[in-house]
């Protein structure tokens, strides 16, 4: 009687399905598109906006691997190091347009994260319409 007492949780513990995976984290494409702007930035000539761009997804990626639990035996998933090829025909005036939508996209992002996240996405939208005037 005591064995079967003492083994039932392990029973228990061992039958229990893994849990869902997490949702999609909200930052995650604001990762991208920050990313893309930087290689577009690279390729028109634009080493300050490719560097701000750059560091934008280097601060927000940091944030979603420090908000994405690790599942016990499960690969970690590429961070940091991923980068995107300019678009065909990148041209500086698709610069601008690019740089307003991911304002658009950080702005409307603030209202629905985490009260600890509004401020790294909101400065991603200022930072964002900084670059548009730079560029204007």
């Amino acid at each position: 009687m005591l064995l079967a007492t003492a083994t039932a949780p392990l029973a228990v513990a061992c039958t229990t399905p893994p849990p869902p995976p997490p949702p999609p984290d909200p930052l995650a494409e604001l990762v991208k598109a920050a990313r893309s702007d930087a290689a577009l930035a690279t390729a028109v000539g634009a080493p300050e906006t490719a560097a701000a761009r750059t560091e934008h997804a280097q601060r927000l990626q940091a944030e979603v691997d420090r908000a994405t639990p690790r599942v016990p035996g499960a690969s970690v998933p590429p961070s940091t190091s991923a980068s995107v090829a300019p678009p065909a025909g990148a041209s500086r005036e698709a610069l601008v347009p690019a740089l307003q939508a991911a304002q658009k996209q950080a702005g409307e992002l603030v209202a629905s994260v985490e009260a600890h996240r509004v401020g790294l996405v909101a400065s991603v939208a200022a930072g964002c319409a900084s670059l548009v005037e730079a560029l204007s």
